[in-house]
């Protein structure tokens, strides 16, 4: 993945983007990403949204994109500037986007998600170092493929067992994806579906 965005958040009523430090007892501890990085305390009740868990929803109801993989392409196809800002117009902003993903779900991706996207790649882009994935040794390559083999061997017998514990259960989405999360900047937003961690289950021990 080319930037960290498992700790960056962000923070519904707080503008930008924020790095999660420490939980605290009446918040989360955060700091700014700018040049200033002020740390402040993100209340409880503010919601707070990882960037690493939001995703874009396509024309596919059963698949979305991660915003880590929206930041790949945009990074591969322009660099560490995007060419659209927050201020750009109705048209470049979408004709960006359908450039990054051509099949985007036209209704359930408002042109406020479009401008939010271009302006934390910006953010993310000019704090964080793109990191190139590590291209694989040969002594990994052989690895792999030792492995690739022995697991081919063993398949016959392990397909049986696996093939139910992969399928995802009635009740359990299957993705924790969606839009980009809406926050107090832009009124069009409101009522935009916004990206969730799936619900926990509760679970009881068997009597």
């Amino acid at each position: 993945m080319p930037y960290e965005l498992q700790e960056l958040a962000a923070i519904s009523g707080m503008p930008g983007l924020y790095r999660l430090v420490r939980a605290a007892r009446h918040g989360v501890l955060v700091e700014s990403l700018d040049e200033k990085a002020t740390r402040t305390l993100a209340p409880a009740r503010n919601k707070v949204s990882l960037l690493s868990e939001i995703s874009i929803y396509t024309q596919d109801p059963d698949q979305t994109v991660p915003l880590t993989e929206v930041f790949e392409r945009i990074y591969q196809q322009h660099g560490a500037t995007a060419p659209v800002t927050a201020k750009s117009s109705e048209g470049e902003l979408t004709e960006f986007m359908a450039s990054v993903i051509p099949d985007y779900d036209r209704d359930r991706v408002y042109l406020s998600d479009i401008k939010k996207l271009a302006s934390w790649f910006g953010i993310v882009s000019k704090h964080l170092p793109y990191k190139e994935a590590a291209a694989p040794t040969a002594e990994e390559t052989a690895n792999t493929d030792t492995e690739t083999a022995d697991n081919a061997e063993a398949a016959p017998k392990a397909k049986r067992k696996s093939v139910k514990a992969d399928e995802p259960s009635d009740d359990e989405p299957l993705s924790t994806g969606g839009v980009i999360a809406a926050t107090d900047e832009a009124p069009e937003a409101a009522g935009n579906p916004e990206a969730a961690a799936p619900a926990k289950k509760s679970r009881k021990k068997a009597e």
